[in-house]
């Protein structure tokens, strides 16, 4: 099993299509900048039938060096979940 990576993508589509790479290559780009910015700003990117991205805020919390087992505060972040919709999932996992 591999990675799907961008450049999976780019030459994904550019099999599929009459684009040249570089047309490919900026629209995959163009896409991905609208995901990051609707994330960002939003908090929450919806795509029907495949799932949601979704920002939150982590508050401070305690925790402990491995290595020395010395508590140390870790400051708060902001995390991204994705959640499946029940279309994808039930494709993933058909009855």
């Amino acid at each position: 099993m591999s990675t799907l990576t961008k450049a999976g993508i780019v030459d994904y589509i550019y099999e599929r299509t009459d684009k040249n790479r570089a047309e490919i290559k900026d629209l995959v780009e163009s896409i991905l900048d609208i995901m990051k910015t609707a994330v960002k700003k939003d908090h929450a990117l919806l795509i029907s039938g495949f799932g949601k991205f979704e920002a939150y805020d982590k508050r401070a919390r305690k925790g402990r060096n491995p290595q020395t087992s010395q508590t140390i505060t870790l400051p708060p972040r902001k995390v991204v979940v994705f959640r499946l919709s029940r279309k994808f999932r039930a494709e993933l996992n058909p009855s």
